[in-house]
């Protein structure tokens, strides 16, 4: 995901899309724990997609 993909959107659709990434992340991390997760660097992706994110929302 891109921060140009994330400046059309509105501040809803963006909430509900932070929503969902913190959902993911702790997912990610409960998975890291229990040895599920096959590939740990997918948790720097889903933390820096919130960050574009959070970037978004704070330019609106």
């Amino acid at each position: 995901m891109k921060y140009t993909d994330l400046k059309d959107k509105d501040l809803a659709e963006l909430n509900s899309m932070l929503k969902q990434s913190k959902l993911l992340l702790f997912t990610a991390r409960q998975k890291l724990k229990t040895m599920q997760l096959s590939n740990p660097n997918e948790i720097r992706a889903i933390k820096k997609d919130i960050a574009r994110i959070n970037t978004a929302i704070k330019a609106k």
